[in-house]
């Protein structure tokens, strides 16, 4: 299978937990034989167990990179979107990637398929059924619906020709409200989860007809100029050659703090202690201090450097626009080396704990307005600071004056406690070298 799998989203609705950098996708709330597993890394798994000669690639934006690196590696391929353009600009610059930089043939079929839901294996089968209906070139876009399990206003809905397994798609339609939801449901409607598969020339071909571009780089370099469109109004809702596959099984939209207490492994993650009078509530706790529930009821309660939520199961659906005029930076991202986590920050300072994975190292790089202070806590490590070495052990301390080029680049697992002092500290104060 050809696979491409939509990794976006600004990460409102699982606040604190996540944020701009780490988004839902990416927090560890599942579990895989004891161990805990991200939403990206469960999809990942279901996928390659269903087909081990899949091709996967993620196309997500330049601030989630990072996270996905660390917690795959090098095993799917990243197709990096330079800023936000919506769901259409981001397939049609993944599917020139497949084209030019993977050497995909414009024959083969594609499937793109959000990274985010809940389900079981079954899924990634219909996922499977769904790239062999392409592949026969029946339709030039082939859906797969879900079956839905009630009425619902969440969703848009796909009208299919009849209920069969397979069916041609007679319209489709918005969000609707309840009494119109029941009415779909009638006529074997199916909630439209954004599932498709088409052959590559097929959307290389509609991409052309809409942009004016060379080639994948071509494309890349101007992604800021796209208007932003969903793949949906861009293309679905126009195509007349359409069909649906049906898909039954199990499937959850895990968006809201509500569904994913539905399916986290744990009712409590981290330092948490819940008395006997505590009914239906989950805490995850990313604070190394405890968190004390007593005759709480229908309760979320997740806490990390970011911010603490208490909320009510339901109520915790609708706390996006309230999280929107919170202003913060990421206290906490997963980055391709490791991790960072703010620890403490003043007028002209922050303190930061890094953790590096073993044989990993960070870009070679500078900054220009703050100079910083590395005390390594444990493990060995290589730094290089204007292109001289210094191998770096545990209570070594070293400082990295502003205008200085450095990376450092851990030779066992590494943790250090890097102080950055300067008038002006930012993200954006980074230049990255290549090392001769």
């Amino acid at each position: 299978m050809n696979i491409i799998l939509l990794s976006g989203g600004s990460g409102k609705r699982l606040w604190p937990l996540s944020n701009d950098v780490r988004s839902k996708q990416f927090i560890k709330l599942f579990k895989n034989n004891d161990e805990y597993e991200s939403m990206v890394q469960r999809v990942y798994r279901q996928i390659t167990t269903v087909d081990a000669e899949a091709k996967i690639t993620i196309a997500t934006s330049r601030s989630q990179a990072s996270a996905i690196k660390n917690q795959l590696g090098e095993k799917a391929s990243i197709c990096v979107e330079p800023c936000r353009r919506d769901t259409f600009p981001a397939i049609a610059l993944a599917a020139a990637y497949l084209h030019d930089e993977l050497g995909v043939d414009e024959r083969e079929a594609v499937v793109v398929c959000p990274v985010d839901p809940y389900v079981d294996n079954s899924y990634y089968e219909a996922v499977k059924t769904l790239q062999e209906l392409a592949e026969k070139g029946s339709a030039n876009l082939t859906l797969m619906g879900i079956e839905p399990t009630y009425p619902s206003e969440k969703y848009g809905y796909i009208i299919p020709e009849s209920g069969e397994n397979v069916s041609k798609v007679k319209e489709f339609k918005e969000k609707p409200d309840m009494e119109t939801a029941k009415k779909y449901l009638l006529q074997n409607a199916l909630w439209n989860a954004g599932i498709f598969a088409f052959k590559l020339g097929y959307l290389l071909d509609k991409a052309h007809s809409m942009i004016s571009f060379e080639d994948y780089r071509d494309l890349f370099k101007k992604y800021d100029t796209l208007k932003k469109i969903s793949f949906d109004y861009a293309v679905v809702e126009k195509e007349s050659s359409i069909q649906v596959l049906r898909y039954s099984g199990d499937w959850k939209d895990v968006g809201t703090w509500n569904m994913m207490a539905e399916v986290m492994a744990d009712k409590s993650k981290g330092k948490a202690i819940l008395d006997e009078t505590c009914q239906n509530t989950n805490v995850v706790n990313e604070l190394n201090i405890p968190v004390l529930c007593m005759g709480c009821k229908d309760m979320i309660i997740a806490a990390s450097g970011d911010g603490i939520l208490i909320a009510d199961k339901e109520r915790s659906g609708y706390m996006k626009p309230y999280v929107e005029k919170i202003e913060t930076e990421a206290m906490y991202a997963e980055k391709s080396w490791g991790t960072y986590t703010v620890m403490d920050v003043q007028p002209g300072s922050m303190t930061i704990k890094i953790s590096m994975k073993a044989g990993e190292k960070m870009s070679y790089h500078m900054h220009s307005e703050r100079e910083e202070v590395w005390t390594v806590v444990s493990g060995k490590g290589k730094a290089v600071v204007d292109d001289r070495e210094k191998i770096l052990c545990t209570g070594d301390v070293i400082t990295i004056s502003a205008g200085c080029k450095h990376t450092v680049e851990a030779i066992t697992a590494l943790d250090m406690i890097e102080v950055q002092i300067g008038n002006e500290i930012s993200a954006a104060d980074k230049t990255k070298f290549q090392r001769k």
